[in-house]
């Protein structure tokens, strides 16, 4: 059985462990015409994932949910990889990155966007703080980055590919230029990252936001 990815194919989710495949020279199919709302709704996603939730990997041992440990899952498909880093404190400040990137970045951007879309109750004093938090992360990185190429080493680690897919949502649809100007070596990064033969393979071409998106009525369920 080879390995199968349920999900959409522009999930920012999803692509962290497609483009880890890349890097790692792992075959991973992704399903087509998957529709988010129904696809993930049908009892056989659900034995997967009782909570339906994407994206999710098939493998012959088994389903693995969540998107980080997918990306670990395929990473370690491949022996001595160096996504991994090539030392134990490479590992560790790999992993410390992971977590930054999920807690830090990609919660407060969810934050802010999410109830813009629609799919949540919009709140001003909620997006200020998200907006408070993600600045105050992006100054942290900010500082690592001004005298780092990537975030772990010399070369592209799984940190930099979580990170990078993190970002993703946020200079496509929240984070403005001028928000990002504030925090130069994130921009610079970020470009480097997309720009990337593996990662260009699987995100394609991207741009940044113009505009903050005006608040949407919240959808129904």
């Amino acid at each position: 059985m080879s390995l199968v990815l349920h999900a959409g194919n522009t999930n920012k989710n999803a692509f962290k462990a497609l483009i880890a495949a890349e890097y790692s020279g792992v075959q991973v199919e992704l399903v087509q015409n998957f529709e988010m709302g129904v696809s993930n709704k049908t009892p056989e996603f659900l034995k997967m994932n009782p909570i339906g939730k994407v994206p999710v990997l098939e493998t012959p041992d088994g389903p693995v949910f969540e998107s980080n440990a997918i990306a670990r899952y395929v990473t370690r498909l491949k022996a001595d990889n160096p996504l991994y880093g090539s030392s134990l404190i490479e590992y560790a400040h790999i992993e410390q990155w992971i977590d930054f990137a999920s807690m830090e970045i990609d919660a407060n951007i969810m934050r802010w966007y999410i109830p813009r879309a629609g799919f949540a109750v919009y709140l001003p004093p909620a997006e200020e703080a998200a907006i408070s938090a993600l600045k105050r992360a992006l100054d942290a990185l900010n500082t690592h980055l001004a005298s780092n190429t990537y975030l772990v080493g010399h070369s592209v680690t799984l940190a930099d590919i979580i990170m990078t897919c993190n970002l993703l949502l946020g200079f496509n649809r929240v984070m403005t230029k001028s928000f990002t100007s504030e925090s130069p070596h994130v921009e610079r990064y970020y470009w480097t990252m997309v720009n990337q033969p593996n990662f260009q393979k699987i995100i394609g071409q991207k741009g940044q936001t113009e505009s903050v998106p005006p608040v949407q009525s919240v959808k129904k369920p």
